[in-house]
């Protein structure tokens, strides 16, 4: 696919995929100064705003919760949660706005599944990352124990993980086995490099994407966003049966 196609001999630019088109979005980092996103309310509430203006009508927001690097709680993550809807309302905003969280799979994650002390969204869906250095040991373990305490496991930006480049046979076997695979907005764009945007692609041609996500930690990242949608494979993501509306 080409970003231009012919017609009467002159080159024309595709028209920009509309994000209200998926409604929800349910991976960001929107809640002031608890991980690597936002790093101020003044910044959380901007980025809202250019969410609200890309046409999205609710931001599920998922703060990193990663032992001994962002040791957050449920009560730091709603108490966040709450400062900024009380803002955002002040200040007018239409946008919805929830959240849940990123769980990094670490030695403790097992058992926080086990007593039940995980922020889901949706029908019981929970954010789960792999390291970016070296696949998971014990990740059938865990998905079982999400699936009997009827937790919904969706693993974030599958095509980031290296070590899955080049095959698709990972993410088929999730999906067998009841896992959601979620693919980042800005990994379409080429922003984390071309092996990562190869392997979005590939997973949108076989129908292997249940969520995207805009994984938003800065204003920036909403900004690249929208100066791309005009890209290809946005568009194919209407083919897609993505569960983004049904947030």
């Amino acid at each position: 696919m080409n970003l231009f196609f012919r017609l009467f001999g002159k080159k024309q630019l595709v028209a920009p995929f509309d994000l209200s088109n998926l409604e929800n979005d349910m991976h960001s980092h929107l809640i002031p100064g608890i991980d690597d996103g936002s790093q101020s309310m003044d910044e959380t509430i901007a980025m809202l705003c250019k969410f609200e203006n890309l046409g999205y009508k609710k931001v599920i927001t998922t703060p990193h919760i990663m032992n001994e690097v962002y040791n957050n709680t449920e009560e730091i993550i709603l108490n966040g949660l709450a400062e900024v809807q009380l803002e955002a309302k002040n200040l007018g905003l239409k946008i919805e706005i929830q959240a849940a969280a990123e769980y990094y799979f670490d030695e403790i994650l097992i058992e926080k599944v086990k007593n039940g002390s995980v922020l889901s969204f949706g029908d019981r869906y929970v954010l789960i990352e792999f390291s970016f250095q070296s696949p998971p040991v014990f990740e059938s373990q865990l998905f079982f124990e999400m699936q009997m305490a009827e937790y919904k496991p969706v693993l974030a930006h599958f095509e980031r993980y290296s070590y899955y480049h080049d095959s698709l046979d990972k993410a088929i076997e999730l999906r067998s086995k009841g896992v959601n695979i979620q693919v980042n907005l800005n990994s379409l764009t080429g922003h984390y490099g071309p092996k990562v945007r190869k392997q979005a692609e590939r997973l949108i041609d076989s129908n292997l994407v249940d969520f995207v996500g805009s994984d938003c930690h800065r204003m920036q990242h909403l900004l690249h966003l929208e100066e791309n949608l005009s890209l290809p494979y946005f568009h194919a993501l209407s083919k897609l049966n993505l569960k983004n509306k049904n947030l």
